[in-house]
């Protein structure tokens, strides 16, 4: 598949046309013509460019790429040799920020709705959905049930929450001063990725179960689900890079 293609046809399945953000998505760094083998990651990293050229891929497709708050204004340390490592071997970088985040198939939030059993309810704002459990479930016995789903133990604060947990409300990433909006929803818990130090107070006073999982283990699925669909609709040759990250 030839490199603008390949942004072409991603653009339409995530929709691409109809979001707006904060940082450019598609293909960002332009390389070989034709895609042989694409490495799949949450972030551009040089661990992850490094892994590209080890398995001889001329395409890697990120979550978070490049070019956010006009970091590249300049081109020292770090970017230098990320981009050398680009240029140098011909690798097209693609990145998809927020449509890979609040896709109704593919996207991260759908994909932890998916893993926990959440019956989505509907949307808070694009990137923060709200569901209901099957059932019941102690605060105590979810935060066990995501660390054996995620094989990651997440931050927990219960302190004035309920007992059980029923509503719930998420977003991927860092989405923790959505907590205040998410509540006027009725939810018992709010799930993100990160945490600031105020967000405890906020979920104390609030009086619901606040759970951290990680900026990037709350970021994996949606990059895997987009190539798993590559693989199986175009038959395209892709490997995930799961770049140790414990945030």
């Amino acid at each position: 598949m030839k490199n603008f293609v390949l942004e072409k046809v991603i653009n339409e399945k995530l929709f691409n046309d109809y979001n707006k953000d904060i940082v450019h998505n598609g293909l960002q760094i332009e390389g070989d013509k034709i895609i042989k083998k694409i490495v799949l990651g949450v972030s551009v990293c040089q661990d992850l460019l490094d892994s590209a050229v080890y398995y001889e891929a001329n395409a890697i497709i990120v979550h978070h790429g490049f070019f956010w708050n006009k970091e590249l204004n300049y081109i020292h340390n770090i970017q230098r040799n990320r981009l050398k490592t680009i240029l140098t071997h011909n690798i097209n970088l693609y990145s998809w920020h927020l449509p890979l985040d609040i896709h109704p198939e593919l996207g991260n939030n759908i994909q932890i709705a998916k893993k926990l059993n959440i019956i989505v309810q509907g949307e808070i704002l694009p990137y923060v959905l709200w569901g209901v459990l099957e059932s019941k479930i102690r605060g105590f016995d979810f935060a066990k049930k995501i660390e054996k789903i995620f094989k990651k133990t997440p931050i927990h604060f219960y302190q004035n929450a309920p007992n059980y947990i029923h509503r719930i409300a998420w977003c991927s990433g860092k989405g923790q001063n959505f907590i205040k909006k998410a509540y006027k929803f009725g939810i018992d818990a709010f799930l993100t990725g990160e945490v600031s130090e105020e967000t405890i107070y906020i979920a104390k006073e609030l009086g619901i179960h606040f759970f951290a999982l990680g900026h990037y283990c709350s970021e994996k699925d949606g990059i895997q689900s987009l190539g798993k669909w590559l693989n199986e609709k175009y038959n395209l040759d892709v490997i995930f890079v799961d770049v140790y990250n414990p945030s």
